[in-house]
């Protein structure tokens, strides 16, 4: 049976019992503030088991993407060690809200493994939650008698709390679960060892393949369980251990859910898979394979690579996958983006985002491999200098300072580091590296450290959002928590009825006031969570249950409303001019300025972005009156022609904006009439990542601010310049200065020709050398020159130049080539620059460092005259 055969035998089960099929959710999740990645099946429909959104069916089944690779669910260490963990995996699921529990959970499951999948009985083992007297939580007794008509007690295990009590995070829906295990060992394994010994003990053919959670509670920020609105089934099957356990594999690598991609990386690498788990070339293939799934999905979910957030967890992914690659498998040039079209052919149909958004995924990946293995290349000659001068310095471990600095600053792989040194006799301080690693950890833990506490309800009561139509609204607060972070203690707060837009769709939360006739409260964010709008206020009212008005701030909400807008003129704009290729990667709308990253291979040139600019200014100009759909069949506005993008997750009901022929599914808020925005003015345009291009711009009062600013820098330059032709004027300028900056380039040669001639007799015998240490102030260039040419007609010499050019602190060291293997002229410089608080570098002949301490370059000098 394949893959592709195994998930579509689930899908069709369970909708012959009356569950919807619905898609996967995108893999990066966008509007989560407790979760950077679905790392469950269940994250998608966290707001139903909360209550906060009635599901679309009592039933639901499906696959969904999911990513362990930060936070409580982590595999990301384990991953390529073992057979059965990776980071990215499909979580197979079926969902009850409120309708069938833990009877028809079981039976569902039961039936689906040894009647439709075939296997057999004797192979399988069941746990359930033991109880736990610390939280007054009992047996599941309900949980064993179901099972004892399908599977004999013996195979009936009891599991405590970290095995039967599944929990998504540290707060929210939880409850007790069941898991059924499969023995995949052979007969003579079996008779030796009962598999009841191995349950939970972290064997590779005894595993887990099956999770029935029945969702009864809410796990609050203070650790107290309330019972769930109703009762709820969330079960996840893990979709590649289930393929090797019907695939009669004994590890997740060796089925065809891997195996094609395995085949390529040995087509390319030249290197033969052979599944030993100790084998650093078969770990290297395991990891790579894995890590090209989690990063492929999550570009085409959206997530680009980058430095912070969700996109630094996918740049330190695929940057792992490149390590080991290049570590183990000698490929020093990028190759993993080829993986994407084996991925595409494997699991296209039944995620279209692949199809979609290959070229694109390929692209950035590509891009990303160039970036890193440069790091890489650049990193080893920098611990090749490291390796030269603890060595010069008769030590035996590489100083931990610099070896963190070329794992945190330059992002080179510190086991590369270790690697390389133990081949040179030398190793790294482990402790004094774990203990900068855990400091730079603990630190930005503390930026960003935040308590939570539980919400406290004055009325149950639904909230109700009129921030389309109202700037300010009476309203009452209906539930109120304490935040504590770094910067103090503040509240947030749901409201009745809300006129604050929450951040989403790239547009910012609004800000405002929360007052009435006794007190009056700042609101200083406005974000969404599970469903609810919730305010940032710097205090806590006395009253909190009093009438209050809530009032936007208008024109921080109006230009924020422009952009908004005009981010849907300007994609239009950009696919008429560019292509229809074109599509919406992200984007950034505030009061202040709009950024719009979009798919496009090439920089646009100046023609195309004026042809854009006017293109938007026309439909501006045309006041085009607002069209909104509120509440529209997605269907319906993907038949009119509606833009949907790649990473969001739609309902069955949608909210559509028209400006014309302009129609995105958005939740923004908008311009009544195209006329509001005034102006658009393009800033820039440059690469955001590989195939993404990114517009930054400005609309409204700040395009005309912009012109006006322009206008007194014209004005005042006309009257600096004393003419009111401003062109000509500089172009004469320029012509002068270029005529000026020859005559003293010509000036300069003369001087350094007359250096050269005095400094050549200065060279003093210094043991095995000859040594030239001299102040200047000639500039920089010129010194270099004079130290090529010195260095090139004196043998066996070193030269120092100190330089107080335009009052910079600069040193310049150059060692003679045939001096080279003995003196670094880098490692030279490295200690004299020093003394100007400087830094710099170069190779072995030649040296250079600036520095910000002028009154250092005589330290400098002393130093330098006992080499």
């Amino acid at each position: 049976m394949t893959s592709q055969e195994i998930r579509q035998k689930f899908l069709d089960y369970f909708k012959s019992k009356d569950h919807l099929i619905v898609p996967s959710a995108p893999i990066v999740l966008k509007d989560d503030p407790t979760l950077m990645f679905s790392n469950s099946g269940m994250t998608q429909f966290k707001d139903f088991f909360l209550g906060y959104k009635t599901p679309t069916a009592p039933r639901i089944a499906d696959t969904q993407k999911c990513l362990r690779v930060s936070g409580k669910h982590n595999d990301l260490d384990d991953v390529g060690r073992d057979t059965y963990h990776h980071t990215m995996f499909e979580m197979l699921g079926n969902w009850s809200f409120g309708d069938y529990f833990k009877k028809d959970a079981i039976a569902f499951a039961w039936e689906l493994l040894t009647e439709v999948y075939g296997i057999p009985k004797e192979n399988l083992y069941v746990t359930i939650f033991e109880g736990d007297a610390s939280e007054n939580l009992e047996r599941d007794q309900d949980a064993y008698d179901y099972w004892k008509s399908h599977i004999s007690e013996d195979r009936i295990i009891n599991g405590n709390k970290k095995d039967n009590f599944w929990e998504m995070g540290e707060s929210g829906p939880c409850g007790p679960c069941s898991e059924i295990h499969v023995d995949l060992r052979t007969p003579e394994e079996k008779a030796k060892v009962s598999g009841l010994e191995l349950v939970n003990n972290d064997h590779p053919q005894v595993v887990e393949v099956w999770n029935l959670v029945f969702m009864e509670f809410n796990r609050k920020a203070d650790r107290t369980l309330e019972k769930l609105p109703a009762q709820h089934v969330d079960t996840g099957m893990g979709f590649e251990r289930l393929c090797m356990a019907l695939q009669g594999k004994s590890s997740n690598y060796d089925t065809d859910v891997f195996t094609p991609l395995i085949a390529k990386v040995e087509e390319l690498s030249g290197k033969k898979y052979t599944g030993i788990l100790e084998d650093e070339k078969d770990i290297a293939i395991r990891v790579v394979v894995d890590h090209i799934r989690a990063v492929s999905f999550a570009i085409a979910d959206g997530q680009l690579p980058s430095n912070g957030g969700a996109g630094y967890v996918i740049r330190r992914i695929l940057r792992r996958g490149i390590s080991y690659s290049y570590r183990f498998l000698g490929m020093k040039e990028p190759f993993l983006y080829k993986l994407v079209a084996v991925l595409q052919e494997q699991m296209g149909t039944f995620f279209p985002e692949l199809e979609k958004q290959g070229k694109l995924v390929s692209e950035v990946i590509k891009s990303e491999e160039e970036s890193f293995l440069r790091t890489i290349e650049n990193g080893l000659i920098r611990v090749e200098k490291l390796i030269q001068q603890t060595i010069g310095n008769n030590q035996k471990v590489l100083p931990t300072e610099e070896v963190f600095e070329l794992y945190d600053t330059y992002g080179f792989p510190d086991d590369l580091t270790r690697i390389i040194a133990e081949e040179k006799g030398l190793t790294i301080d482990e402790k004094g590296f774990e203990q900068a690693l855990n400091e730079q950890k603990q630190r930005s833990k503390a930026d960003s450290a935040q308590k939570v506490y539980d919400w406290i309800t004055l009325e149950e009561k639904p909230e109700n959002f009129v921030g389309y139509d109202k700037f300010e609204s009476e309203t009452y607060i209906t539930r109120y928590r304490k935040v504590e972070n770094k910067d103090g203690e503040f509240y947030q707060v749901v409201l009745s009825e809300s006129p604050f837009y929450p951040e989403g769709g790239g547009q910012v939360g609004d800000k405002g006031i929360l007052e009435n006739a006794v007190e009056s409260f700042e609101i200083l964010e406005t974000k969404k969570e599970n469903g609810l709008i919730i305010s940032l206020i710097n205090g806590l009212p006395k009253d909190a249950g009093a009438v209050f008005y809530a009032k936007v701030n208008v024109a921080e909400r109006r230009n924020s409303q422009a952009n908004h807008s005009v981010t849907h003129l300007l994609h239009e704009a950009l696919r008429e001019v560019l292509g229809t290729h074109v599509e919406q990667k992200g984007s950034f709308v505030g009061p202040d300025y709009l950024r719009f990253d979009f798919s496009h291979f090439n920089k646009m040139t100046e023609e195309e972005l004026t042809l854009v600019e006017d293109k938007v200014n026309a439909k501006i100009k045309e006041s085009i009156a607002l069209q909104e759909f509120r509440n529209i069949p997605i269907k319906e506005a993907m038949d009119r022609g509606a833009m949907a993008l790649f990473g969001e997750k739609y309902g069955d009901s949608v909210r559509m904006i028209q400006f014309g022929t302009s129609m995105e599914l958005c939740g923004g808020t908008h311009v009544k009439n195209t006329s509001e925005i005034g102006h658009f003015k393009i800033i820039s345009e440059s690469s955001a990542a590989a195939g993404i291009r990114r517009i930054e711009a400005i609309s409204g009062d700040k395009a005309e601010e912009y012109f006006k600013n322009l206008e007194k820098q014209v004005a005042e330059l006309s009257q600096l310049l004393k003419s009111k032709d401003v062109l000509r004027s500089v172009e004469k300028l320029i012509e002068e200065n270029a005529a000026l900056k020859s005559e003293v380039d010509a000036l300069k040669k003369e001087k350094a020709k007359g250096e050269i001639g005095n400094w050549k007799g200065a060279y003093e015998q210094k043991g095995d050398k000859l040594l030239l240490v001299k102040r200047t102030s000639l500039d920089a260039g010129s010194v270099k020159d004079i130290v090529f040419q010195l260095k090139k007609e004196i043998p066996t010499s070193i030269t120092v130049i100190l330089s107080d050019s335009d009052g910079k602190p600069v040193i310049t060291v150059g060692v003679s080539d045939d001096l080279a293997g003995i003196y670094q002229a880098g490692a030279l410089i490295k200690d004299l620059a020093k003394e100007i608080q400087g830094g710099g570098g170069g190779n072995p002949g030649f040296a250079t460092a600036g520095g910000k301490n002028l009154d250092g370059l005589e330290n400098a000098y002393q130093k330098a005259l006992i080499l």
